[in-house]
């Protein structure tokens, strides 16, 4: 078997896989490039939120502590901000999912299930 076999092409050339196929086509590009586009800034967010909540708690803990109602103080509330933060993404993602990844997601199944690549 050659080179060419074994990755899946035929001998004219074109891919015989089609999720080789898919992968290769410029709306997989388009799902990577919005997927991308989404996470890296989203994550950088989250990242820089928790590590603010962190470097509070070890270097102004006397911030942290500042009483707002009763026993509940600064730092109580940024850790349960933490939470709310967490199911606030998640909500955003899926709504971003459902919008402008699904349906590009959708065609290329499509592509490959009807065997159109």
């Amino acid at each position: 078997m050659s080179t060419a076999e074994s990755a899946g092409t035929a001998s004219s050339g074109r891919a015989s896989d089609p999720w080789t196929a898919a992968h290769a086509s410029a709306e997989f590009a388009t799902l990577r490039t919005r997927l991308r586009g989404f996470v890296f800034p989203m994550t950088a967010f989250f990242l820089v939120w928790y590590f603010l909540y962190v470097l509070l708690a070890a270097f102004a803990p006397h911030f942290m502590a500042i009483k707002v109602v009763g026993n509940v103080n600064i730092g109580l509330i940024f850790g349960l901000l933490q939470f709310v933060s967490t199911f606030a993404i998640t909500t955003i993602y899926v709504r971003f999912a459902n919008r402008y990844l699904d349906p590009v997601s959708n065609r290329i199944r499509e592509h490959v299930e009807g065997g159109s690549w």
